[in-house]
Formats: structure tokens, sequence, C-alpha cells
């Protein structure tokens, strides 16, 4: 499938105070893991520049990026494709995320911060709002605002930077997952049990709900890959 200039339609203007490429690459990130571009999409340079108005020279860097964080293949000279949902990269990316906010949620719990609990509990109720409104865009949106939230408060706000450079395809995956009946409720009941844990001060509880949670987002892997067999691979 070629991406057409309507299939990128809505462009947002370019922001003429920063460079074009990283506009370019966020906004064919944001398109990729919110699956508009869907695994095996042929992304045209030539409709790319069209598109976003520019010459090849961003359009390119902005692909070499997405290409740095598996994102997209590029095959010289012939196409550049948007890959597939990797797996090992799935793992690696559960991995890191688990190790670092394990870690994280200990410390909050011998911090005991009011201030974190009490933001973390309004995002709660957004978005349980937004759940039972089926705005699964915005929920995802308050889904991450929540950890980093808790990132920034253990003092490691640069490790949301670098976990969510590695989580291009742990997070398509959550997207194909997200929209199945009861998951973003579960999701906001997981978030519960992590908020109640950090807020009594008990670091066992907190490390278990939070391992607990992230596990969820391997769990379904395989009847997800059953369902779109030609977007994942090992």
């Amino acid at each position: 499938m070629t991406v057409t200039v309507s299939r990128l339609a809505l462009t947002p203007p370019r922001d003429r105070s920063r460079l074009a490429a990283p506009q370019v690459f966020e906004h064919l990130r944001e398109k990729i893991i919110a699956l508009e571009l869907v695994p095996g999409t042929v992304l045209s340079r030539q409709e790319l520049q069209l598109q976003f108005g520019l010459s090849s020279t961003p359009i390119r860097d902005a692909l070499i990026r997405l290409a740095e964080e598996s994102l997209v293949e590029i095959f010289p000279q012939h196409a550049t494709r948007v890959s597939p949902i990797d797996l090992t990269l799935t793992r690696q990316a559960h991995f890191l995320r688990r190790s670092i906010e394990t870690e994280a949620v200990q410390l909050l719990t011998q911090q005991r911060n009011p201030d974190l609990i009490a933001g973390l509990r309004n995002i709660l109720k957004l978005q349980l709002a937004l759940a039972e409104a089926g705005d699964l865009a915005r929920f995802n949106d308050a889904d991450q605002a929540f950890h980093r939230q808790m990132y920034e408060a253990a003092g490691v706000p640069d490790l949301w930077t670098l976990v969510r450079r590695h989580s291009g395809h742990i997070d398509r995956l959550r997207r194909l997952y997200l929209p199945i009946e009861g998951r973003p409720k579960q999701i906001v009941g997981d978030h519960t049990a992590i908020v109640d844990a950090i807020d009594s001060g008990d670091p066992e509880h907190a490390r278990a709900a939070l391992r607990h949670h992230l596990s969820r987002s391997l769990t379904d892997s395989a009847a997800i890959r059953a369902k779109y067999p030609a977007w994942f691979r090992d």
C-alpha cells in the first residue's frame, strides 16, 4: 500500500522556529504508533515531499531516524516500508520499562509525596471518563502522562525519553489490544492499585502491582498476532 497525499492528510502546520526533519519524524512516528500507517505500508519519499512541502533532505533524515527506532525499513533505491511489529523488540522494551519503573515506584513509596498522589489520582479520574466515553486516543495520552509523571517524580525524566525511544513496537501492540472490551477500565484498575500501594508506602505491593500491570502488554500478543499475522515478526 503506497502512501498518498490524502493518506497523510491533516498534517499540522510546521513550526518555522524548529528544524523540519524532527517535525516530519514526530508526525510520521505518531501515525505509525497509532497504526494509521500499518505495517507494510510503503512510504513514498516523493509523496512525503509533496505532503510536507519540503525538499528530499529533511524527508530522508526523518526516515533515517524512524529506521534507527526500527519503525521503518529502508531498501536503498527501492522503497521504505513501515516495519512489522517485532516481538523480540517488544519483549526488550517491556524488560527495560519494567526494570526502570519497579525501581521508580519503590522510590516513590519512600517519598510519600501527596502532590504526586493527587496528580496521579486526577489522571485516573480523567482516564476513567475517557474510557467511558470510548475516546481511546486521549485515553492513551493520559496513560502515557500517568507513567511519565512517575518518572518525573522519581527524578529520572530523561529515562522516560529513553524508554519512549525504545517503545515503538510495544506501543503498537498496545494500540491493538486497547479496543478490547473492558481493557481500558482494566488499565485504570491497574493504575489505581499502583497509586494505592505508593500512597500506603508499601514498596513490595507497589512493585508487584507495577509488574502485573506491565505484563498485560504481552499477555494477548499471541491472539492479536493470529488476527493480524502479516503485521508481526519474531
